[in-house]
């Protein structure tokens, strides 16, 4: 056998006989997800054992340094990793801003002793992040960001207001934009701090949306201090770390695959078959398509990811896969309520999971707003991607 047949089937092995029949289990609710954090609270002994047992074989973080808490997988490897846990319906051990964000960029702009610090508590799940970026007045023109940042020799003093700040209000640590230069280009100026939310002069309040909850809070900064040790990268030049990240965040919102059973399943136990197939030919057809334009797109963020790992740029390419994967999730949960019927508005019982269906089609219209507007994101494939003239 090569090397990958070989790490496939100790893969295969060790998860066969290490993940609980609990985690293998399809998500009843929100409570489900394991996002780790100082204050959180594990919701069975076997979600406990899922996160421990991973961390034990650093595949949390599978292609992360070994001395980071990863395995040192290669891309291929984690491909097959992935495949494997898909094979059992295993759930993700740990939901993490800091594996899908903060933790790409700190392994390619961080200091040593950052990484040390920071790295091996996002692996093991022991601290939560969110993500500081969007202002009142700065959306998806970011770089208008007016958060200030005073220097103080050995620290900065922010003073500002940030909005969509997802789970804010469970963070411990956030990775946060700051102006520190306001004479130049707005793109200049810029730096990339992080600091913990239980600072002195730190707020989150939450937002509500129409699906009746929300991740998103509004965080407000005022006088809080922040060591320059945990300045990353360089001070003023913090946009072309922002750019780096957000191409992780782009591919982490446009990347659905594997968030819920097959949407054929979901259909089949709704309605029913006839003759082994939907009994709704109208719905059938929708469903078929769905499936099929999900899968050739699974294949096109795998081809683009085994690109980044090579060390291609993806460039424009995010706002692609961002814009056509979060337009897929809308349409698929749509195509889930049609097949759900009536049941499908459920709001508020046992039966329905709380809403659990209602609630994740409305949030999904959120989809095309976070990690940049779908209009933004036009915008730049057709300037940078399709070339046209006058974008």
């Amino acid at each position: 056998m090569s090397d990958l047949d070989t790490f496939r089937a100790d893969a295969r092995t060790w998860l066969e006989a290490n993940c609980p029949a609990e985690m293998r289990e399809p998500m009843k609710g929100d409570k489900d997800a394991c996002w780790g954090g100082r204050n959180f609270e594990f919701q069975s002994e076997a979600q406990k054992l899922w996160l421990e047992r991973m961390v034990a074989q650093g595949w949390t973080v599978p292609t992360w340094p070994k001395e980071y808490g990863g395995a040192g997988l290669s891309r291929k490897e984690e491909i097959v990793l992935i495949q494997e846990m898909r094979r059992i319906n295993a759930r993700l051990p740990l939901m993490s801003f800091g594996i899908w964000m903060l933790g790409p960029a700190l392994l390619k702009f961080g200091t040593d002793a950052q990484k040390a610090e920071h790295l091996p508590p996002i692996a093991r799940g022991e601290i939560r992040w969110c993500q500081g970026y969007s202002e009142p007045g700065a959306g998806s023109d970011l770089a208008s960001l007016k958060t200030k940042a005073e220097d103080k020799g050995d620290h900065y003093i922010v003073n500002g207001q940030k909005v969509w700040t997802s789970y804010a209000d469970e963070a411990d640590w956030i990775f946060c934009l700051v102006r520190t230069d306001n004479t130049g280009k707005k793109h200049h100026g810029i730096s990339f701090v992080l600091f913990d939310m239980a600072s002195e002069g730190v707020e989150a309040r939450p937002i509500k949306l129409i699906s009746g909850r929300s991740p998103f809070c509004e965080t407000f900064l005022s006088d809080v201090k922040v060591l320059k040790k945990n300045l990353v990268g360089e001070e003023h030049k913090g946009w072309s770390i922002a750019k780096y990240l957000l191409t992780h965040e782009r591919e982490m919102i446009g990347n659905q695959e594997g968030v819920t059973r097959p949407l054929h399943e979901i259909a089949a136990a709704s309605i029913g078959l006839q003759d082994g197939k939907l009994a709704d030919p109208m719905l059938r057809a929708k469903v078929a398509e769905a499936e099929i334009d999900e899968w050739a797109f699974n294949l096109t963020m795998k081809r683009k990811l085994a690109e980044a790992k090579a060390g291609v740029s993806l460039g424009a390419d995010s706002s692609m896969l961002k814009y056509y994967g979060t337009e897929l999730n809308k349409r698929k949960f749509e195509l889930m309520m049609d097949a759900s019927g009536h049941e499908g508005l459920e709001w508020e019982s046992e039966r329905s999971n709380d809403g659990k269906m209602a609630r994740s089609w409305l949030r999904t219209k959120g989809n095309s707003i976070e990690g940049g507007t779908s209009e933004v994101q036009l915008n730049i494939i057709s300037k940078h991607i399709l070339q046209l003239p006058g974008a």
